[in-house]
């Protein structure tokens, strides 16, 4: 089995210390063995080797994995556990021991994956925005009542941003030409968050970058794949391999950290014939806290007064590496000060479409992450996941704390237009 081939080698190279088991969001919350990365690699060894029959119970140990890669960063042996993860995970949806229900696999491959439909479905959510009336139901529970994921995906709405125009086909830098870049809008990202791809496109601008936004690109497949659906993931990975130009690039520029490893690690998923187009491609992803610190940025000028923490999205301090460097932006925004948040690196529990598959689990490490924040006394947090922002804040919501959300690139943004942030507030609708 294919499956078998690509994991056997990770899982011997675990030599089973435990080191990863602090460091598991899960086993932090459970204290259950097979509930950490050490007893899931023991489950789906037994599985491979057919020492294990599949029932709901060992599956559900697997499941309750939010593949948030920290076990990695804590293995000694370097043990690569999302390889052996995900393939077992694809095996068991494909084997049906795994199963979503009709309304999960509806939006989870036919309406996330693509902007527009993602914009349509949250129009009755934007309407009671505008009118005032959703913090008032959230508050009162009506969300609860609707069906299935409904419920959930009604509560996990960020705030209502207006005006935000279209993305520009191709925006010049300022000043001195030193680099060309093209931005990845990906789907909830591009639908949700378009305020941050502004932010982004305005500070790659003032830091002298020509920017493209390529008009054939879509999700980054990670929806699909993590759903079993590596299909349609491939279909999406081959529509962005093919909108980009990478030969006339010096990076594609990604600002949400669940996209970025997705987009980098293209050539892993799929090692066929057209590896090499792959790898072409994810060598030039950049995540752009990441590009930024590179290229070194022109200082910001204006301050922002402002008590700021770090949240580590799994994905960015995981998965691709990047701690140091938005800490390192962050750092030169003048009144800007950074605290330190304890468990920064634990995730949030957010970890794509976790939050609405595994919403007890994800609930707990939300309130667990909320609770460390504010033992920091800061007045925002800044996280560079569209994810994170969406779990977090509906968290604050919830406690209807005082609490700014804004990923590092918004940060840089109004320091450098001399913009005041938004008021820190669980009933503010707009932000700028």
């Amino acid at each position: 089995m294919q499956v078998h081939e690509h994991s056997m080698e990770e899982i011997h190279r675990c030599v089973h210390c435990g080191l990863c088991t602090s460091a598991c969001p899960t086993f932090v919350e459970l204290r259950q063995e097979a509930d950490s990365p050490r007893g899931r690699i023991y489950l789906m060894h037994a599985i491979l080797e057919k020492q294990l029959s599949i029932d709901r119970k060992t599956v559900q140990h697997i499941e309750l994995c939010l593949d948030c890669r920290a076990c990695e960063t804590a293995c000694p042996s370097g043990v690569r556990y999302s390889r052996i993860l995900e393939p077992v995970r694809l095996s068991l949806i494909n084997k049906r021991a795994v199963s979503l229900t009709w309304g999960e696999r509806f939006f989870l491959f036919h309406v996330f994956p693509y902007s527009r439909r993602v914009r349509a479905a949250l129009w009755p959510v934007r309407l009671l925005q505008r009118l005032g009336a959703y913090h008032g139901l959230e508050r009162m529970g009506l969300f609860r009542v609707l069906p299935g994921i409904l419920g959930k995906m009604a509560s996990l709405v960020n705030p209502h941003v207006p005006g935000q125009k279209r993305l520009p086909d191709f925006l010049p830098g300022k000043g001195r030409r030193r680099a060309r870049v093209a931005l990845f809008v990906g789907c909830v990202g591009d639908a949700m968050f378009r305020h941050i791809h502004w932010a982004t496109l305005r500070v790659l601008q003032e830091n002298g970058c020509d920017v493209l936004v390529p008009r054939g690109q879509g999700c980054c497949g990670a929806i699909h794949y993590h759903a079993g659906d590596d299909r349609g993931a491939k279909k999406l990975a081959e529509q962005n391999v093919r909108s980009f130009p990478v030969r006339d690039l010096d990076a594609v520029i990604v600002n949400h950290a669940g996209c970025g490893a997705m987009l980098k690690e293209y050539p892993q998923y799929w090692a066929d014939g057209d590896r090499e187009r792959y790898a072409e491609f994810s060598g030039k992803v950049r995540d752009i806290c990441e590009f930024l610190d590179d290229l070194g940025i022109k200082a910001p000028e204006n301050p922002l007064p402002l008590r700021v923490t770090y949240h580590d999205a799994c994905h960015l301090a995981h998965a691709q590496q990047i701690r140091r460097q938005p800490r390192a932006l962050l750092s030169k925004i003048p009144g800007l000060e950074l605290v330190p948040l304890y468990e920064s690196e634990l995730c949030c529990g957010s970890a794509g479409s976790y939050n609405l598959l595994q919403d007890a689990m994800a609930m707990r490490l939300v309130k667990r992450k909320v609770d460390r924040i504010l033992e920091t006394g800061a007045q925002g947090v800044a996280a560079a996941n569209a994810g994170c922002l969406l779990h977090i804040g509906r968290e604050v919501r919830r406690r209807r704390l005082r609490l700014l959300l804004a990923h590092p690139v918004e940060l840089l943004d109004w320091s450098y237009r001399g913009v005041t942030p938004p008021q820190p507030g669980f009933d503010v609708e707009y932000r700028l």
